[in-house]
């Protein structure tokens, strides 16, 4: 292994600012190393990738090792307030059924953050990055300079050169498209439509005890099935920022449920391109249609989902992840590891990768370490855990989908 003497200050672009890409800007600013990250979004508010994260041990421990004291604080206080180690199943008619079950070692500690809102996440990891995100900024390709570094260029004629690029654009990244255009996620042939749903009104409309504070797996002989996963703010988002870390732009939002509502494409009796083109009140309304001769209990609650809040995506998933032979360009995230989001661990996956890849590059940055090797690491010991993170999550997908078709 060559080893590297003295320091080498290096400068690493991040296409993509999603979670994943925040996350490592995050740790590299804090460990004194040059990021820049650009996004294609217009603005922090510019997507909708789903509202309620389930952050696991590891993604916990990876979003601490990355962000300042100060934000995992308020992370921690506009965490999840009540337990999410359990998951409870049921068919259309309410009557239980097994569920895989998860551990978590956490259970009973005060300061947990075994859930969150992805709004307030983002928004948490966007915070002190001002001048390092660039927004709008719509990446096009790249190329590799004689010197051993990389180009950046986007749609808006802009360019950026740095000595590490890292491809943290999402499961349909441009960067892997270019270096890796055979790799493609497999679809699943599953259609799925998020939404959110006011806590308060579902309560009012009958949503049982036993749903209300725990994640909720509905499974339809019907073919269709739901996943509600609530969020309660320990403390409101607003009013934790002003305490902890006021530039944070924080925003309250009321409790509530996300629903993820998922059926295979045998099942929905739509093409694609049909479905993809309906708009937040048309997906609604083809879920109340879809769950109408379900327990009543359950089909009412449907009708306070906020329209607005309403899409649908194709799951797919990398079988088998594999590294990238592309130093200095180098995978994280959903770029090189897609999955579906059944098994909650998509974002936390990202999260470590961030947490690892921090430390490697920051001790490349300070001449301890040489960069080919750090990636190499980095890429070995990813894909292990990965591959484990994609496998348990089909497992979930595939249990949901069989015992939904019989």
């Amino acid at each position: 292994m060559a080893m590297a003497t003295g320091r080498s200050p290096i400068r690493v672009l991040v296409i993509g600012g999603g979670i994943g890409g925040l996350c490592l800007a995050q740790g590299l600013r804090r460990a004194g190393v040059d990021v820049q990250v650009y996004e294609r979004d217009e603005s922090a508010d510019g997507r909708r990738q789903g509202y309620r994260l389930r952050i696991s041990p590891e993604g916990e421990a990876a979003l601490r090792a990355c962000l300042p004291p100060g934000l995992t604080k308020l992370l921690t206080a506009t965490a999840n307030a009540r337990d999410d180690s359990g998951l409870a199943a049921y068919d259309e008619r309410l009557t239980a059924q097994w569920a895989p079950a998860f551990e978590d070692p956490r259970a009973g500690r005060d300061d947990k953050i075994d859930a969150v809102d992805r709004v307030t996440l983002r928004r948490i990891l966007l915070a002190g990055l001002n001048e390092a995100v660039h927004f709008g900024k719509d990446f096009e390709r790249l190329e590799q300079t004689s010197d051993g570094r990389v180009t950046a260029y986007f749609a808006d004629g802009s360019e950026a050169t740095g000595d590490v690029l890292v491809a943290a654009d999402g499961t349909n990244s441009r960067v892997r498209a270019q270096v890796r255009p055979w790799d493609v996620p497999h679809d699943l042939g599953i259609r799925t439509i998020f939404s959110r749903i006011p806590r308060r009104e579902a309560i009012a409309a009958g949503l049982p005890e036993a749903l209300r504070d725990r994640f909720s797996y509905v499974i339809g002989t019907d073919g269709h099935h739901l996943g509600l996963m609530p969020m309660l703010f320990r403390e409101p988002p607003s009013r934790a920022a002003a305490r902890l870390w006021p530039s944070a732009g924080l925003e309250d939002s009321d409790d509530y449920y996300m629903s993820v509502f998922n059926v295979h494409q045998a099942d929905l009796g739509l093409g694609d391109e049909e479905f993809f083109a309906m708009s937040g009140e048309e997906l609604c309304e083809l879920v109340i249609e879809r769950t109408r001769a379900w327990h009543p209990d359950l089909r009412e609650i449907f009708r306070f989902a906020d329209p607005s809040t309403a899409f649908a995506v194709a799951l797919r998933a990398t079988r088998p992840v594999e590294t990238w032979d592309t130093c200095p360009v180098v995978p994280l995230g959903d770029a090189v590891h897609a999955m579906p989001p059944s098994g909650g661990v998509g974002a936390n996956t990202a999260a470590r990768d961030a947490a690892a890849l921090t430390g490697l590059l920051a001790a490349v940055d300070r001449g301890e370490r040489v960069l080919a090797d750090a990636v190499r690491d980095y890429q070995k010991a990813m894909v292990e855990y990965a591959t484990e993170g994609v496998e348990m999550s089909m497992r979930i997908a595939e249990w949901s989908i069989k015992r939904a078709r019989g």
